[in-house]
């Protein structure tokens, strides 16, 4: 690969805006700005980015077509304890990449279907279906580098137009792992927990179900010693989290352990954390046995679709999906 493209001058004047007079964001701060900054942030601009088509950076679950819709309906019908129920909810889904959403053209049983995307304000009420694919991941982290006894926080500062990645001071926190190794990068998903405790938090019952992949608190703390902060960029994975800021996607990997929490803190009960194999194959066995018999004598797109979904080599243990209830608001 090249060297970086140049720093843009409205991203520069964008970071230097935000940083203010110390002229340094922490890494999490810049990971908001270039992702979600109104008019220059990743998620803010007007173009694909999922899929296998020119200009997309990465693919999904979704880009598997219908069948991932089908799979995820006959789940969400199978925790609610089937259709009567599940006609009760609307099927919300928070962060979706298209106007229609995850259901689209999809037969459901559903209530109705709604779709708020980034940026817009979630607003949930009644009785739902909460639903996310790889909403999480995207959510700015906070990095902290191991020196001595002490972690430091990761920061980013703007040098001869070029952003560079620096130390701050020392910070002490309750949920910063006791003890590492030199240098070891402990990447804080706090973000993604409080989005979870703002989602769960308003006036709504039924059912919480997110795609994505992450690791347990113990796996954050000893097995990442590099950190899981990636870029994504025309569909190839990278190191470099401060070249191309607003054209590349930036992501980390989510603790499990703190979203349950923040569910749980809501009244949220049966939290479960699954592989997507697993969770398919556990709540939407009838659509699979339907569907793998149809297809058994041909090599069709469907079978192919639901081979990736749930294959493990593919993309069967590389998400995880945790799902929840709540009865009372």
């Amino acid at each position: 690969m090249g060297s970086s493209p140049p720093l843009s001058p409205e991203f520069a004047a964008a970071f230097l805006d935000r940083a203010g007079a110390t002229g340094v964001l922490t890494f999490a701060g810049f990971m908001d700005l270039a992702l979600y900054h109104p008019q220059l942030g990743y998620y803010r601009r007007d173009r694909p980015r999922v899929g296998y088509g020119k200009g997309t950076d990465f693919y999904t679950a979704s880009t598997s077509g219908a069948v991932f819709g089908e799979l995820v309906t006959a789940a969400c019908v199978t925790l609610l304890g089937g259709e009567t129920h599940a006609r009760e909810h609307t099927f919300v889904e928070i962060g979706a990449e298209t106007n229609g959403g995850v259901l689209a053209g999809i037969s459901h049983p559903f209530a109705s279907t709604r779709t708020v995307r980034v940026g817009e304000t979630a607003e949930i009420t009644g009785r739902c279906i909460v639903f996310s694919n790889e909403l999480f991941d995207a959510q700015p982290l906070r990095r902290f580098v191991r020196r001595g006894e002490a972690w430091r926080e990761l920061g980013v500062i703007l040098r001869d137009s070029t952003l560079q990645e620096i130390e701050l001071a020392p910070v002490t926190a309750p949920w910063l792992p006791a003890e590492a190794s030199e240098g070891y990068v402990f990447d804080a998903p706090h973000a993604a927990a409080q989005l979870a405790t703002t989602l769960a938090a308003q006036p709504w019952t039924g059912l919480f179900v997110a795609f994505d992949y992450g690791k347990s608190f113990a796996e954050l703390s000893t097995a990442t010693p590099a950190g899981t902060a990636r870029a994504y960029f025309q569909h190839t994975q990278s190191n470099d989290l401060l070249s191309r800021p607003g054209e590349q996607d930036l992501t980390g990997h989510i603790c499990w352990d703190w979203l349950e929490d923040s569910l749980r803190a809501e009244h949220f009960s049966a939290t479960t954390v699954e592989s997507q194999e697993a969770f398919f194959i556990h709540h939407a066995g009838a659509y699979l046995a339907q569907t793998m018999a149809a297809e058994a004598a041909r090599t069709s797109q469907r079978k192919l679709a639901l081979m990736q979904l749930l294959h493990p080599s593919n993309l069967g243990q590389k998400f995880q999906v945790l799902h929840a209830r709540r009865e009372k608001a």
